[in-house]
């Protein structure tokens, strides 16, 4: 399972990136505009998945190797 665990890792920080990216796009430009509303909808979406993941790792990862996670 610790091996899964790590591979989630991974798909968490590739999912910061994306959020990142599209909090960019969201705040360049109007920010009215319609672009920017989806821009910043597709980051709270990606930022809601990733947290779940978070806990799917914390979930998998060994005993002894718990750390402090957030809920």
């Amino acid at each position: 399972m610790a091996d899964v665990a790590a591979r989630l890792e991974g798909v968490v920080e590739e999912l910061t990136d994306i959020a990142l990216s599209a909090l960019r796009r969201g705040s360049q430009g109007d920010p009215h505009s319609a672009e920017a509303g989806e821009a910043i909808e597709i980051e709270r979406r990606i930022v809601r998945a990733r947290r779940s993941i978070e806990k799917a790792v914390a979930h998998l990862a060994p005993p002894d190797s718990l750390r402090d996670v957030g809920p």
